[in-house]
This record gives structure tokens, sequence and C-alpha cells, in this order.
């Protein structure tokens, strides 16, 4: 089953934007998803699994460096008929 999850990251730091960049680049990394990136937010659908496997896997990460950071998600599915 397909899905699409939009978020945004707020990294709660003056120097915000190196920390977007960086978790934008580890979900472009993944060929299993497609990853859109608007000024606002940005778009990643796939396979529900995949999706939410890299989701946790890099957001952890995200947590694991940052002080604090804030991500907003809107999730929405499924694309596909079941």
């Amino acid at each position: 089953m397909d899905i699409a999850v939009e978020l945004s990251l707020y990294p709660l730091d003056a120097d915000y934007i190196p920390p977007i960049k960086d978790f934008i680049d580890r979900l472009n990394a993944d060929a299993r998803l497609k990853v859109v990136t608007s000024s606002m937010s940005t778009q990643v659908s796939g396979d529900y699994v995949h999706v939410f496997e890299t989701l946790t896997r890099e957001m952890r990460r995200t947590f694991e460096h940052e002080r604090k950071a804030v991500f907003v998600m809107k999730v929405l599915g499924p694309l596909t008929p079941a």
C-alpha cells in the first residue's frame, strides 16, 4: 500500500538550515521513496513500510544530533486501491 507523508522540520536553533538540508538529503538517498521538497515542507511517498522505516530511522538520527527539534507530519493513505 502506497502512502504520502508531508512533513516539516523545525530545528530550534538559530542555525536551522544545515539540519533541514541534511535530513532532506538523507531522505533522498533512499531510492525506494519519491521525495519532493518545497519551501515549506517535504512530501515523501512510497510503500507504507518503506516510508515509515526511513522516517523512523532519519527522525531518530535528527533527534540524536539536534538539541531540540520539532517535526510536523500529515499522512495520506492509501494512494492505491487495497
